[in-house]
C-alpha cells in the first residue's frame, strides 16, 4: 500500500519508502518533564499515535521511539524553585505525562528512552565530533562548530548570514562563533553532574535526541517526527551533529504537526488560556479531545475552543447513534479484522486508506465515517449487511482510536462538563487582571475581547465599586 507523506525537508509530498522492507522506524521528540502536559502536547501524542496505527494497518512493522528530555535548564531551574532534586521532578512529571497519554487512548511506545540513562551515548557522539574536527572543548564544555557544516540550515531553510542579523542565538563569550550551540556544558553549582573527558559536566539539549535515535534505531531511520516549533534549531542542530559524527543522512521524512490556539489566541501561561492535559479531561471526555484534535489535518494550525468541542461532540455522537442501533439488538460483539463483508464495505475501508495514506488526511477519513454513519442508520435492522457495515465503522474507528466506548455507556457519560468552563480559577483571575489592564490603558477592544472571552467560557462579570467579580454560569 503506498504511503505519501509531507516532509518538511523537501516540502512536498512524498511516497514514503523504508529503508528495510515492511519496516518503519519512526523517532517522535518526546516531552520535556519539568511541567504537566498541556494540550499541544496531546496533538502532538495523538497525531502521531494515529500514524504508527496507519503502518501497522497498512501491514508495516513498526518500531516507535519516543524521548524524555529529563535533563535541561528548565528542568534544573523548576526543580530548585522546588527544591527537590531533577531526577525527582522527572519520575514525577514521567508519570503524569504516561496518565495523560494513555487518558487520550495514545499506545505505549515501543521505546521511551530518558536523556539521562543515555549519557555515555552522548559522550561517545562529542568525542567523535571533536576528533573530526566539528566540536571544540573550551573551559570544560563542548561546542559544535555551526559554519563547518556547509548543509546547516537545510531543514529550516535558513541561512547563516540571515541566522547572525535575525535569529536569537545562544549567548557564550567561550563560543568561537555566537551560532556555535553546546553539546556538553561544564558543570556549574546546584547542577546534576556526570563525568566526562572534559570533566563534569551535563549534556546539550539537541545531543540527546541524536544519541538516544542513534541507540534505538541506528544512525539512519525512516521518520523523525515532532511539533513545528523544534525546527529550528532543535532539529536543524540534529541533523548537523548526527551527520557530521557519522557521515551519512540522519532521517529520511521529517514530520511536524502544526500549533494549537486557544479561542484564536496563542497557548501562554501569560494569557491565562494555558490548558494542562490532566485539567481538560475532567472537562471534556478524553475521547471527543482525541476525536477534535483529529478532526484538523495535522500539519494545519488548530484552534480549541469550548464551541468547536461542542460540535465535534455533535459529529461524535452521531457516529455513536449509529453504534447504539446495532448494539441495542446484538450487544457489542469484538471488532472482527479480517471482514467477510461485501464490496461496500470494502469501499468504505478503501475510501478510509486512501484518505490515511495521503499523509493523514483526518478530515477526509471522517467524512468516510459519517457517510458509513449514514448508511448504517438508514439500514432495517434486520437487513444482513448491517453486522458487516457495523465492524467496518468500528474497525476503522480503531486506526484513529476512537469509538472505544460501549455506545450506552457513552451515552450516559457527560462528554463536556455542564458546569464547567475549561478555565482554572487562576486563569480566570489572570484574565480579569488583563482586561482591568486595558480598560486602565484605554484599550476597549481588547477589554470586550477579554470579557467575549469569558462570557463564552460560561464565567459572568460584574464590575462594582471599583473592582471585578465573577461567578461561572
Amino acid at each position: 500500500m503506498e504511503i505519501k507523506l509531507y516532509n518538511t525537508f523537501s516540502n512536498k509530498k512524498e511516497v514514503f519508502k523504508p529503508l528495510e522492507p515492511g519496516k518503519v522506524k519512526i523517532y517522535n521528540c518526546g516531552v520535556t518533564v519539568y511541567d504537566h502536559c498541556h494540550l499541544g502536547h496531546a496533538r502532538g501524542g495523538i497525531n502521531f499515535d494515529v500514524l504508527r496505527r496507519v503502518f501497522v494497518a497498512a501491514g508495516y512493522d513498526v518500531t516507535y521511539v519516543k524521548n524524555y528530555t529529563d535533563i535541561d535548564d528548565k528542568m534544573i531551574n523548576r526543580a530548585n524553585e522546588r527544591n527537590i532534586t531533577v531526577d525527582e521532578l522527572a519520575e514525577e512529571n514521567i508519570k503524569s505525562h504516561d496518565d495523560d497519554m494513555a487518558a487520550l487512548g495514545i499506545e505505549t511506545p515501543d521505546i521511551a528512552p530518558r536523556a539521562t540513562h543515555h549519557i555515555g551515548d552522548i559522550i561517545k557522539i562529542t568525542e567523535k565530533l571533536i576528533e573530526k574536527g566539528f566540536a571544540y572543548e573550551v573551559n570544560g564544555s563542548v561546542f559544535f562548530r555551526v559554519r563547518k557544516f556547509d548543509a546547516y540550515g537545510k531543514l529550516s531553510g535558513k541561512k547563516i548570514d540571515e541566522l547572525m542579523s535575525g535569529i536569537r542565538v545562544e549567548v557564550d563569550e567561550e563560543k568561537e562563533d555566537a551560532l556555535d550551540f553546546a553539546l556538553w556544558k561544564a558543570a556549574k553549582p546546584n547542577e546534576p553532574t556526570w563525568e566526562s573527558p572534559w570533566g563534569p559536566g551535563r549534556p546539550g539539549w539537541h545531543i540527546e535526541c541524536s544519541a538516544m535515535s542513534a541507540h534505538h534505531l541506528g544512525t539512519s531511520f525512516d521518520i523523525h517526527a515532532g511539533g513545528s516549533d523544534l525546527i529550528f534549531p532543535h532539529h536543524e542542530n540534529e541533523i548537523a551533529q548526527s551527520e557530521c559524527a557519522n557521515g551519512h543522512k540522519y532521517a529520511n521524512y521529517w514530520m511536524h504537526n502544526g500549533m494549537i490556539k486557544i479561542e484564536n489566541q496563542k497557548m501562554s501561561k501569560s494569557l491565562g488560556n494555558f490548558a494542562t492535559i490532566a485539567d481538560l479531561v475532567q472537562i471534556y471526555h478524553p475521547e471527543l479531545i482525541r476525536f477534535f484534535v483529529l478532526s484538523a489535518q495535522y500539519r494545519q494550525p488548530l484552534d480549541f475552543s469550548r464551541a468547536a468541542l461542542i460540535k465535534s461532540a455533535e459529529g461524535l455522537d452521531r457516529i455513536y447513534g449509529a453504534l447504539e442501533k446495532f448494539e441495542s439488538a446484538s450487544g457489542r460483539p469484538a471488532v472482527e479484522t479480517d471482514l467477510p463483508g461485501s464490496d461496500d464495505t470494502e469501499i468504505y475501508g478503501d475510501r478510509f486508506m486512501a484518505a490515511m495514506t495521503d499523509d493523514l488526511n483526518t478530515p477526509q477519513a471522517m467524512a468516510v465515517l459519517f457517510d458509513l454513519t449514514k448508511a448504517l442508520n438508514s439500514m432495517p435492522a434486520d437487513d444482513p449487511q448491517m453486522t458487516a457495515m457495523y465492524h467496518r465503522l468500528r474497525q476503522l474507528g480503531n486506526i484513529l482510536g476512537i469509538l472505544q466506548v460501549p455506545a450506552e455507556q457513552w451515552f450516559k457519560t457527560p462528554r463536556i462538563a455542564k458546569e464547567a468552563s475549561g478555565l482554572s480559577d487562576d486563569q480566570i483571575d489572570q484574565l480579569i487582571e488583563k482586561r482591568n489592564r486595558a480598560r486602565d490603558e484605554k484599550d476597549w477592544a481588547m477589554a470586550d475581547q477579554i470579557r467575549d472571552q469569558l462570557n463564552e467560557a460560561s464565567i459572568q462579570l460584574e464590575d462594582r465599586d471599583g473592582k471585578t467579580f465573577w461567578q461561572r454560569k
